[in-house]
């Protein structure tokens, strides 16, 4: 067997994304078949790119669901990270709705 296909078969493509205004970085990856999220986001080095993103605070997601930092990660998986909330969209609303 050829090792190269071996080890191929032992990592899964993954992509991290983050946006902000002024700014979108979207990286793809391949790491190993256990690797979770947290560990993606580090190997992908975004944390230098972008240094206001505090990994161990920030929330994460797949695909715009929720995750934590411990989740396994399958082929394919888009890992974004989440910027805090500048305002409460309820709040928000309410300050909306009482204006009209």
């Amino acid at each position: 067997m050829d090792k190269s296909l071996s080890l191929d078969a032992e990592k899964i493509n993954i992509s991290i994304c983050y946006a902000r205004p002024g700014l979108q970085v979207l990286r793809h990856l391949q790491v190993d078949k256990q690797c979770t999220i947290q560990q993606a986001v580090l190997q992908s080095e975004v944390m230098q790119e972008v240094p206001e993103i505090d990994i161990s605070s920030a929330k994460v997601g797949i695909f715009g669901k929720l995750k934590s930092l411990d989740t396994v990660l399958r082929e394919q998986d888009r890992i974004e990270i989440y910027r805090p909330l500048i305002a409460d969209p309820k709040e928000s609303r309410r300050k909306r709705a009482a204006k009209k």
